[in-house]
């Protein structure tokens, strides 16, 4: 198998086992270097090199960088140089390291991170949810959608259907590190809830009005949660927006999701607008406030 077959098989299996690495290329050689201008490699965080772009004094200054292009999804320009070992500056758009090799030789290498799809988890079976998993795949997230007794069949956007709310069984299924939102709009609200609480997400957010989202994060905390996580819940989800509908509800959701994806902190989310079946559905799942069962208090709203 030739070095560029080494190369892309590698980068098969690591995308699809869902494995971040990053795609090293030499742009760049001066002699005596032993790479040349278009050599790759594949390189993963943990140090698994396939491929090939110079020697072993070069390696230490590309895993390191393969690790922090990994940790923040930008890609970056290096150069490798004859100079004092430790050296390092940055050179307008170039990051220079020394190298303090014999055999001396200069690098330059573009690094660029290959990572995972995003992954989205969305539970319930409200309109809003509906629509959050017809949108989101537009946007690069691959969707876990979670309600209970769900049909994958009225999910074809999904990746995934988890037709199972149980924490321990939907939990077991669901990688850490994405991003939830909790759209049941009235049903089974607390359940899902305390699923999303589990299962280690970079945000969890709520459709929800503020004034229900607040009772629900009391009695979670009156239950046994944690303050902090709990506390950490976005509620009402959603980018500032005058959205009504559904659609328009699910729209201003993922802008807020992707806003913090990419670093930005936006504000509130509109009130979601309570629909017929969630208005008659009451907020369950653990024993709340007498206020909350009361028909004034138990829309999908809050209202």
């Amino acid at each position: 198998m030739s070095t560029v077959d080494t190369v892309f098989a590698a980068a098969t299996r690591l995308q699809q086992a869902g494995a971040p690495y990053a795609l090293v290329s030499v742009v760049r050689a001066l002699a005596p270097a032993s790479a040349r201008p278009g050599d790759k490699a594949v390189v993963t965080a943990d140090g698994q090199l396939h491929g090939w772009v110079g020697g072993g004094c070069a390696q230490p200054a590309v895993l390191r960088t393969v690790r922090q292009a990994l940790a923040d999804g930008r890609a970056r320009l290096i150069r490798i140089a004859p100079a004092a070992e430790g050296h390092e500056k940055q050179l307008d758009d170039v990051l220079e390291f020394g190298m303090s090799c014999h055999s001396g030789g200069t690098l330059e290498l573009f690094v660029d991170p290959v990572l995972p799809r995003a992954q989205l988890v969305v539970i319930g079976a409200s309109p809003v949810a509906s629509s959050l998993v017809q949108l989101a795949p537009r946007v690069g997230f691959g969707v876990t959608l979670v309600a209970h007794e769900a049909v994958a069949a009225a999910y074809p956007d999904a990746q995934r259907v988890i037709a199972n709310d149980d924490i321990a069984a939907a939990g077991a299924l669901i990688a850490a590190g994405a991003w939830v939102v909790v759209a049941t709009q009235g049903r089974r609200d607390v359940q899902a809830l305390r699923l999303a609480l589990a299962l280690q997400a970079r945000q969890v957010s709520f459709v929800a009005s503020a004034k229900k989202a607040q009772v629900l994060k009391d009695a979670l905390v009156a239950a046994g949660a944690d303050a902090a996580a709990v506390d950490a819940i976005v509620a009402p989800a959603g980018y500032p927006m005058a959205a009504s509908t559904p659609e328009e509800i699910a729209l201003s959701v993922l802008a807020a999701v992707v806003s913090h994806r990419r670093g930005a902190a936006p504000g509130p989310g509109p009130e979601p607008v309570a629909t017929p079946e969630a208005a008659a559905a009451p907020v369950s799942g653990l024993p709340l406030p007498e206020p909350v069962l009361t028909p004034a208090t138990s829309s999908c709203c809050g209202h």
